[in-house]
């Protein structure tokens, strides 16, 4: 038995009821957080909202990954630049038609965000198709190096004053250059909420909640339901993701992973099979890209260093490729743990100790340990760098991570090759019901 069907066998409501357990105690942990800090009403709701917002934009990203990794076998480290083409192509479309004397410099076509979403997502996933055909007989080391080129070439080519500014069916759009773009399209949460004509209860529940924050309480309610709708969007990831794995489609890419020539012998086009889950896993990325920066009223190119990739791949592995439970664990997990969770750990030092004085290098806090065993400038200089400090603590974790359990925290590989489990249970099961049991895996892997 593997450590995600034991902890589920444990937990009330199998996979799902995991992920919530967890949930509850990341989310309980950070309350606290907020109690000791003394955090009002309003303060523990927004803390609330950008956890909830790291955790969605996070797990989508893994679980996107865990297709091309997990699933297909695919090394890529260029998530960051199909997030980058979600977005901005994302913003060509979708924003106003340039008018002149207006805050932004360059317009896009004025299309409806829905449109807008649906194009960028379909060039992250043509640059996936142009990314893979030349990149089709590279594996490993080889196709890491092309992805994270790519991501290069894309950031530079957002960067360049070429595409700063053109003209595309009449209207002058662009993407801004160096100096970012303006994102002034509508409000996310508004168009969402008028396409289904709910806008006016919308603000009516906004004024209700003034009853709870009286002062301004949009901004909290925004950051409220903008959270639970990346929640929704997660849990669609893992829908598609699970029944992509248990489709004959999903189990031709686990056979590409471990054993790309068996695949050929039997006859299967592995290159198709890998150019559509490059495309549909890069579609997600760029979905992501868009979720998570549509609402930030600006985007820079650099903004989409290699370092966010990296940040993906942390919460893929803490949580085991291979496994769409785990990704969504993982990515809830490092974000607030290692992303969010050393400024929370400052913030509480700093309220314990408001009057310490913390070196202002190495030296001078490395000191005292050696010359009379004094800890307190270490930690003092630690807690006052630990956001430069933040990838140090990364990378230790991912050492520790592939020493102790390359596996993650669920993740695992074993499937058996038949579509039911062959066990006596389940023959039994059959020979009484008659019928036969469905699989209780989460996609990624297959009970045993």
């Amino acid at each position: 038995m593997s450590v995600r069907e034991d902890l589920a066998d444990r937990v009330p409501g199998g996979d799902a009821g995991l992920i919530v357990a967890a949930l509850v105690v990341l989310y309980a942990a950070y309350v606290l957080a907020g109690v000791g800090l003394g955090y009002s009403l309003r303060g523990q709701l927004n803390t609330v909202a950008v956890l909830t917002f790291y955790i969605g934009v996070f797990a989508m990203l893994a679980l996107a990954l865990n297709l091309h990794w997990g699933y297909t076998g695919l090394f890529n480290i260029g998530i960051v630049g199909f997030m980058a083409v979600g977005i901005y192509v994302m913003a060509l479309v979708s924003k106003p038609v340039y008018q002149s004397g207006g805050a932004a410099q360059v317009g896009g076509l004025g299309l409806p965000l829905v449109v807008g979403i649906a194009v960028g997502m379909v060039a992250a996933a043509l640059l996936g198709l142009v990314v893979a055909l030349p990149a089709l007989r590279l594996r490993a080391d080889y196709l890491a190096i092309v992805t994270i080129a790519m991501s290069e070439i894309v950031r530079f080519s957002f960067l360049s004053g070429e595409f700063q500014q053109f003209t595309l069916f009449g209207n002058r759009v662009g993407f801004g250059g160096g100096s970012g773009l303006i994102l002034d399209f509508t409000d996310p949460l508004q168009a969402f909420f008028e396409t289904f004509g709910l806008w006016g209860a919308y603000l009516g529940f906004v004024d209700a909640f003034g009853a709870i924050v009286p002062t301004n309480p949009k901004p909290v309610v925004d950051g409220l339901v903008y959270g639970l709708v990346l929640l929704l969007f997660v849990a669609a990831y893992y829908w598609l993701l699970k029944r992509t794995g248990e489709s004959p489609f999903g189990r031709v890419l686990k056979a590409i992973r471990e054993d790309e020539d068996v695949a050929n012998s039997l006859g299967k086009n592995t290159n198709q099979f890998k150019i559509k889950s490059f495309m549909l896993g890069c579609a997600l990325m760029g979905l992501a890209g868009i979720l998570w920066f549509m609402t930030q009223g600006a985007v820079t190119p650099n903004t989409f260093r290699p370092r966010i990739t990296f940040f993906v791949w942390i919460a893929l592995i803490i949580g085991g490729a291979g496994s769409n439970t785990g990704s969504v664990l993982g990515g809830a997990v490092f974000a607030a743990v290692l992303y969010q969770g050393p400024r929370y750990f400052k913030n509480l030092v700093d309220t314990a100790l408001p009057a310490f004085n913390a070196p202002s290098s190495f030296g001078p806090a490395v000191a005292p340990l050696i010359s009379n065993l004094n800890p307190a400038p270490l930690f003092y200089y630690t807690v006052d760098s630990i956001r430069q400090l933040q990838l140090v603590l990364m990378g230790l974790v991912l050492i520790w991570l592939m020493h102790n359990r390359p596996e993650g925290m669920l993740g695992h590989r074993k499937e058996t090759a038949a579509g039911i489990p062959l066990t006596a249970n389940h023959a039994r099961a059959a020979a009484t019901d008659g019928g036969t049991e469905s699989d209780d895996g989460d996609g990624g892997e297959r009970n045993e």
